[in-house]
């Protein structure tokens, strides 16, 4: 089996959102739902100091981050019927829409926050890293869609690469699921234990 991962280099986001949009319109998903979201992580304070000198140790920065197709999925280890799995061929982790019936416990096992029960269709819905435009040989359309080419897509053993595997904040410590996301940190990037900051954009991404 070739694990498929994605990377994201934060040190060429620019939270314009277009991976998260291409996503939608390629999906033909709704307005509350997206697949691919970017947070915006902030923190810090500015203040003038005794010597009158202005002082900040404001930071702020976007992360970009759908399904991470972990080596451990938590969506996998709770799923009753056997409906998320692992593609034997890709490591993708997808819905069955015939085993699922709808019960949320993916949703709320996932520390990412990725699949979702759709209420009208009767089952869990996420990203499955376009498995279709993959056994084509094209590139997940977030990809392909990012202007700043802060996405990448491919093997694990060349995406692990260009970063590190994520840890970094609002994203949990990786040794949770082992997610196939690798991240470039930037300058502002903060460890995902540390509490300096927070998600700024709630309503967008919860």
């Amino acid at each position: 089996m070739t694990q498929y991962a994605f990377h994201f280099d934060a040190t060429r986001c620019t939270g314009c959102k277009t991976c998260e949009f291409a996503c939608k319109d390629y999906k033909d998903l709704d307005a509350d739902s997206a697949y691919r979201k970017v947070y915006e992580c902030a923190g810090g304070e500015t203040v003038r100091d005794a010597d009158g000198c202005i002082r900040t140790t404001c930071f702020s920065y976007p992360v970009s981050i759908s399904c991470n197709h972990c080596d451990s999925p938590a969506c996998m280890q709770v799923c009753p019927t056997g409906a998320m799995h692992k593609d034997d061929q890709s490591g993708l982790v997808s819905v069955d829409e015939g085993k699922c019936i709808g019960c949320g416990y993916c949703h709320m096992a996932c520390p990412y926050n990725s699949p979702k029960v759709d209420r009208e269709k009767g089952h869990s819905v996420k990203c499955d890293g376009c498995a279709e435009r993959l056994s084509a040989g094209e590139s997940p359309v977030c990809v392909e869609a990012c202007p700043a080419r802060a996405l990448a897509f491919g093997p694990v053993e060349e995406m692990g690469k260009l970063g590190e595997r994520a840890s970094i904040a609002p994203l949990p410590d990786a040794s949770l699921t082992y997610p196939n996301l690798f991240v470039k940190a930037c300058a502002d990037a903060q460890p995902s234990d540390s509490r300096a900051g927070k998600i700024v954009n709630p309503l967008e991404v919860l």
